[in-house]
């Protein structure tokens, strides 16, 4: 599943941020790396971009680039 296609309020782990040269080193200086817990807060009225919660910050991604992060939702892994 990707970061993209999670729903509000629902959290997941991070398994693999995809991506080319500077977007991949730009997500993961962001710290998005995995294993990282990340929980959806909110979708902006015209679904993009994304606001996400991670190591203790709020961060807004465009949903272009939350596509290219691989997570497992919590539901996955059971």
């Amino acid at each position: 599943m990707k970061l993209s296609e999670l729903t509000t309020g629902k959290s997941a782990v991070i398994t693999k941020v995809a991506g080319e040269g500077s977007l991949r080193l730009r997500l993961l200086d962001m710290g998005i790396i995995p294993k990282t817990k990340v929980t959806l807060v909110k979708v902006a009225p015209m679904g993009d971009p994304i606001e996400i919660r991670l190591r203790g910050y709020e961060l807004t991604l465009r949903k272009e680039d939350a596509a290219c992060i691989t997570i497992m939702t919590e539901e996955e892994s059971k």
